[in-house]
C-alpha cells in the first residue's frame, strides 16, 4: 500500500487578496462608517488585515478610524526602516501584532486581553502616539 499525500501549503489570505469586498454605500450625515469601509480604505494606505485579525477586531469590537489606521501604518513604516520583520504595536489601550515585511496585521487586541497575554515571536515593539 502506497502512502499518496499531497502537500498544500498554507497562504493567509490578506486584505489586498480579497475580491468579494463592496463598495460600503453612501452615508447620511452623523452615521459612522461600516467596519467594511474602514477595511476598504486600508488598501489605499497599503495596510493588510489578516483573517485572524478581522475576526479579533470585530470580536473585540475594536473600531479604528482613518487616524488610527495612519497612525498604525506610520508605525509600521517606522519599523520597517529598521529592518524589523515582526512588531508588537502599542496604541492606547490596544495591541497588534504585525508583519512588518508584508504590511499585515496579524492579530488584535483590546486593553483587557493585553493583561492577560504573553507575546511571542516578535523582534521589536513599536509605541505609537
Amino acid at each position: 500500500m502506497t502512502n499518496n499525500r499531497v502537500h498544500i501549503p498554507y497562504f493567509p489570505t490578506t486584505l489586498k487578496e480579497v475580491g468579494t469586498a463592496r463598495k460600503p454605500a453612501g452615508k447620511n450625515k452623523g452615521e459612522q462608517e461600516s467596519f467594511a469601509g474602514i477595511l476598504e480604505k486600508t488598501r489605499s494606505q497599503g495596510l493588510n488585515f489578516s483573517s485572524h485579525a478581522r475576526q479579533r477586531l470585530q470580536a473585540r469590537r475594536i473600531d479604528l478610524g482613518p487616524e488610527e489606521l495612519g497612525k498604525l501604518e506610520q508605525a509600521v513604516e517606522r519599523a520597517a526602516a529598521k529592518g524589523c520583520r515582526s512588531s508588537l504595536l502599542l496604541y492606547r489601550e490596544m495591541a497588534f501584532i504585525v508583519g512588518v515585511p508584508s504590511r499585515t496585521i496579524i492579530t488584535a487586541l483590546d486593553g483587557e486581553n493585553i493583561r492577560e497575554h504573553i507575546f511571542t515571536n516578535i523582534d521589536s515593539a513599536v509605541v505609537v502616539e
